[in-house]
């Protein structure tokens, strides 16, 4: 075969085209092998590994938004605990103020009861004297007439002269 052998130039190596041939077709036989036994293989489980990783990431992804949906949800409920907080401090400030107003006015309503009631005893306790005065009065004068007239009164003359007394007594007041 003339094509065995080629001559490369000046120094005189020869190529053999038969071994290049052989060395190619062993080579494109390798990598079909490779292609079919290891490459494709290989590749599946690349496959199975990105397909794994992928889900990983999107159940991280999952994990996270759940994550913050839960932290906005507390933040929620917390801001909703300080709000019915300050709702109930402020009651209890409204309820307060109204039960001070109640006993301001209970105590002013007993304070006014009070004093009425002492100043219908003191007006009780004034007619009572003013009686009593009347009567003594009576008795003084039912004595400084009997003893200018010398004589003794009946006891239905000296009822009759104490009413008109206190009747003029209290007319003159």
């Amino acid at each position: 075969m003339f094509f065995d052998h080629l001559v490369l130039g000046a120094t005189g190596e020869f190529l053999n085209i038969g071994d290049i041939l052989a060395t190619l077709t062993i080579f494109l036989l390798l990598m079909w092998l490779l292609k079919k036994f290891a490459w494709g293989p290989l590749m599946g489980i690349m496959q199975e590994r990105e397909d794994l990783i992928a889900g990983e990431i999107g159940t991280a992804e999952k994990s996270r938004q759940e994550s913050q949906k839960l932290l906005e949800e507390q933040r929620n409920l917390l801001k909703e605990a300080r709000t019915q907080a300050q709702q109930i401090i402020e009651n209890a400030k409204k309820q307060g103020e109204v039960s001070r107003e109640d006993i301001i006015t209970n105590a002013r309503a007993e304070a006014g009861r009070i004093k009425e009631s002492a100043v219908q005893e003191i007006a009780n306790e004034r007619e009572q004297a003013l009686s009593q005065v009347r009567e003594e009065v009576v008795a003084l004068s039912m004595l400084a007439a009997s003893r200018v007239l010398g004589k003794e009164i009946s006891e239905e003359d000296n009822r009759q002269l104490i009413n008109e007394t206190i009747a003029k007594a209290g007319d003159v007041r």
